[in-house]
């Protein structure tokens, strides 16, 4: 494959983010695998755009917002903050990272809307809904617990049973609760807006077995494809935080319509900023340019039926290829808070250098949909053995000789033109690999190179030549061709590693390392100093990283902690066990807590409380007891955000306590003073209203 030719015209996106939290190890892998993409077609000369945006709508950003007591508007805009920073720290290249709450988003969703409206896409129709009287809203699945209807289970969703595995709809649970404020829902009608799928099936079957997705990603579509189609229901109703649909008041976008949409206005707002690229040409069929989407196997249907069908009846052009990758898990299990494998991004950049990520991912990454196993010991000697021991140390064995005897002037002709020939002639076999996006079988390549460089060195031990006077020019040959091999590995390596790749041009004395200098040797050039490149893990920093990743800051939990082991952490709180929480309700002393009935409580929002410094309002789901208030004096110590979702240890025996606020059911055990409250959670596994004994 050759470099030379007409540069392509290519525009690259990766799936939204949600605006509700932060990035993680598993966001990044895809993150990670598009800029690597990206990089390397910048590299071989074409033009290659990328671009990217939050997903900023829908009921969950409201919650959230909610229960931080600020708006979904200053939500949205501190997480994108939050989220380009991690993306910038990750060496993320964005042309754009945007929002989907902007006014080019408004335009093109309802442009979108009101093409497949005007063509007969469109149908209403009124459904029956779950409703919270007290919230005066509709409730998706998710918002309702209850009791299995078949196997009786407690705490489970709207839509199907984590027990028996049986599905049913939200109103046929036992004793259904709204999450939201603990009101039994009602059945309510509305009318819904559709968009009418199924008269694109012809369509969608032809373009799926195109080659526009994977073999794998294709035979699943076939499996929606060949039974009928549904259609789409992308209306939600007020309140809700989206856009609201043209010519219907109070109806708002189901926020999957209006997110795949923010690669268009992602894309409209960066042309705003470079006259040179035009919407039209990328957006519009009939031009020559690319568009790709990498995506997570989570979100296949969205962006194989219900997006292409959308841009195909809105004139819109559809995309070239939709890519589709696994999930990562961490040791072998799904990432897991107990464990401390559910690593937040910024606790990485906390302890361990981002471009170790991004190379081990880079050597495990195919052009499947297989799940990625980031099992961390070996990630710590892949990376120590392949870029410190290999590449880096090609070129700190050699800088050395080079500058002290010749003055950092390297050999003005090579030394080995048969093993340069063989570095250069890989140059094609490696772009291939990067453009059908097999990086591991591109990294194996490069380290195969790297292997050949290094037993080049110690056969010829430049060491042991330099002791004699007469063979000094000698040992500035091997060294200079050493270094050319080096320059070479790291041109190949700057995808995925563009820091490293930048800081080793400096000692190069290059400009850049570009694909275009594959293969043209350095001779007779002058080198600058030889600085440390990279440094080997250390395991401690993943202990460490593993430690703060892990439930209120603590070690990984060990497997199978029941909450039993809660009980044991209270008592050794000893008098200052709940200190934190006697704002609420008073001070239990260590010889009560024979007297007290500890539960396990499920904290199903979390928010600030007006005209209280210290105070939190939690509202728990207790199981069998129902749902209790409780105010809490943790506020200096916790965000509501933080708390949401967790287990904690409820005092369920309390009596009532009326306070200025409201009424406190109860207490959730906490110890220390103001500047350093610790809660006590319960582990992540118990049942929520489970008795701790």
């Amino acid at each position: 494959m050759s470099s030379k030719h007409s540069p392509r015209q290519i525009l690259v996106t990766s799936a939204l983010p949600y605006a509700n939290g932060p990035i993680h190890l598993g966001h990044l892998l895809e993150y990670i695998q598009t800029d690597i993409w990206v990089r390397a077609q910048q590299s071989f000369g074409n033009q290659c755009t990328y671009v990217c945006a939050d997903d900023t709508h829908g009921t969950a950003i409201t919650i959230k917002a909610e229960a931080e007591g600020i708006s979904p508007e200053q939500l949205i805009a501190r997480v994108h903050q939050e989220h380009k920073q991690d993306f910038d720290d990750f060496l993320i290249r964005f042309d754009n990272y945007y929002s989907t709450h902007s006014p080019e988003n408004q335009h093109f969703a309802s442009l979108i809307y009101r093409e497949l409206r005007d063509k007969g896409y469109i149908s209403t129709r009124s459904v029956t809904q779950a409703f919270d009287p007290e919230k005066q809203m509709f409730l998706a699945d998710r918002y309702i617990k209850g009791n299995c209807p078949k196997c009786k289970a407690e705490d489970q969703y709207g839509d199907n049973c984590e027990q028996c595995g049986a599905t049913y709809g939200p109103l046929e649970l036992i004793n259904p609760k709204s999450t939201l404020s603990g009101a039994t829902p009602i059945e309510r009608s509305s009318e819904h807006y559709f968009f009418k799928l199924p008269a694109f099936t012809q369509m969608l079957k032809d373009w799926t077995r195109s080659g526009s997705l994977q073999t794998s990603v294709a035979n699943k579509i076939s499996e929606w494809l060949d039974t009928e189609l549904h259609e789409w229901d992308i209306s939600r109703d007020a309140p809700y935080f989206g856009f609201e649909i043209p010519d219907a008041p109070g109806k708002y976008f189901y926020v999957w319509l209006d997110a795949p949409v923010g690669y268009m206005a992602s894309f409209a707002n960066l042309c705003q900023q470079r006259p040179e690229l035009n919407f039209d040409q990328y957006w519009r069929p009939g031009h020559e340019t690319e568009l790709y989407h990498f995506i997570g196997k989570d979100i296949v249907n969205f962006h194989t039926l219900f997006w292409p069908a959308m841009l195909d009846g809105a004139g819109f052009r559809k995309p070239s290829a939709v890519w589709v990758h696994g999930y990562v898990t961490v040791n072998g299990k799904k990432m897991s808070k107990s464990r401390g494998t559910f690593i937040k991004a910024r606790t990485y950049l906390e302890h361990l250098n981002p471009e170790y990520l991004r190379y081990y991912y880079a050597a495990k990454l195919s052009d499947g949909v297989d799940d990625l196993d980031l099992n961390l010991k070996d990630f710590e000697e892949r990376v120590n053995s392949d870029l410190v021991g290999k590449v880096v140390n090609i070129a700190s064995r050699c800088a050395g000789f080079v500058q002290r005897l010749n003055q950092g002037q390297m050999s003005a002709e090579l030394h080995a033109p048969e093993l340069w020939q063989e570095f250069a002639q890989a140059k094609d076999g490696i772009q291939a690999l990067y453009e059908k996006r097999q990086f591991s079988a591109a990294i194996r390549e490069i380290m195969r190179l790297a292997d050949l460089a290094n037993k080049y060195v110690q056969e010829l031990a430049p060491w042991s030549l330099a002791k004699d006077p007469s063979k000094q020019q000698e040992v500035v040959a091997i060294c200079s061709q050493a270094i050319n091999c080096f320059r070479q590995l790291m041109i190949y390596l700057a995808p995925v590693l563009p820091k490293m790749a930048q800081e080793s041009a400096a000692f190069l004395n290059c400009e850049a390392l570009d694909w275009s200098q594959a293969g043209q040797a350095l001779l007779n050039h002058r080198l600058n100093p030889f600085s440390s490149l990279v440094q080997r893990v250390d395991s401690k920093a993943i202990d460490a990283m593993l430690a703060a990743s892990s439930d209120n800051h603590q070690a990984a939990s060990p497997e199978g902690q029941t909450a039993k082991s809660s009980k044991q952490a209270a008592k050794g709180k000893t008098e200052k066990a709940a200190k934190a929480s006697s704002d609420a309700g008073g001070i239990i002393q260590f010889p009560d807590f024979a007297k007290v009935e500890l539960r396990v409580a499920e904290v199903i929002s979390a928010s600030l409380v007006e005209g209280a410094d210290k105070l939190l309002c939690l509202q728990l789901n207790v199981g069998e007891l129902g749902q209790r208030q409780v105010f809490s004096g943790i506020r200096s110590c916790y965000q509501p955000e933080q708390l949401v979702g967790k287990k904690v240890v409820l005092v369920a025996n309390l009596a009532a306590r009326k306070m200025r606020f409201g009424i406190s059911e109860g207490m959730i055990l906490a110890s220390g003073d103001d500047s350093n409250i610790q809660v006590l959670f319960a582990s992540p596994e118990a049942k929520a209203g489970e008795r701790i004994s």
